[in-house]
């Protein structure tokens, strides 16, 4: 029984390969150029940033890395301006009631409630700064300026049969889901939105959805 849909997804996504083949180029040269000028132009953040770091009440590792799951599945650490306590994961799991929640959640918790972020982090996370890194990723090839958001492994089962789709293409710093309410748009609607990406991506909408979260970011809409 399990046959007919390998094939057919299969046949998903080489049909999805070849149509999109020709704009990759184009694509990646976007991505270079895009996340080199990203670094120029937020290289003082940056610097800001660290001397919170090195001199402030958060003292500790500049940057945040975590496996994600990116392009045909392959694992890759994605980087973020650590915005938590050390060793944030583990004390999340520590506390059974709060994990529990946390997964029931969409992989989030308030930041109110949740004891691992810090008073910087919280402005960080507010303002997207905390993403900055992720131009790294896009440099590094990695991810993408535009795409799917990257998951962590136990979310890939949130899409079922539809993940090998999912991760056909680079995921991206910023994309659909991201313009279409972030943080306010869990499972399983965000499989729908991730998906509708896949399907229709292009330049003119990767451009469409850069724009938009440029907006977003200045109105701070959807951010926790």
């Amino acid at each position: 029984m399990g046959e007919p849909n390998t094939i057919s997804i299969s046949n998903e996504i080489n049909n999805l390969k070849k149509e999109y083949g020709a704009q990759r180029f184009i694509k990646r040269s976007m991505d270079i150029i895009g996340a080199l000028i990203g670094l120029i132009l937020f290289f003082p953040v940056f610097l800001v940033i660290a001397t919170f770091y090195l001199f402030g009440e958060a003292k500790g590792p500049i940057f945040f890395k975590q496996k994600r799951i990116g392009q045909n599945g392959e694992a890759f650490y994605i980087y973020k301006f650590r915005s938590m306590i050390v060793n944030a994961e583990e004390k999340l799991k520590s506390n059974r009631i709060l994990y529990e929640k946390y997964l029931r959640n969409n992989y989030k918790l308030e930041p109110e409630e949740d004891p691992r972020i810090t008073r910087i982090g919280k402005f960080l996370r507010k303002t997207s700064i905390d993403e900055l890194p992720q131009f790294l990723n896009v440099l590094k090839g990695d991810m993408s300026l535009v795409g799917p958001r990257p998951v962590v492994k136990e979310e890939l089962n949130e899409y079922k049969q539809k993940e090998f789709i999912f991760l056909s293409v680079k995921p991206g710093l910023t994309g659909y889901w991201q313009v279409c309410g972030r943080s306010d748009v869990g499972y399983p609607e965000r499989v729908d939105i991730e998906l509708f990406y896949v399907y229709n991506q292009s330049i003119w909408l990767d451009i469409k959805i850069l724009i938009k979260t440029v907006l977003l970011v200045v109105i701070r809409k959807g951010a926790y």
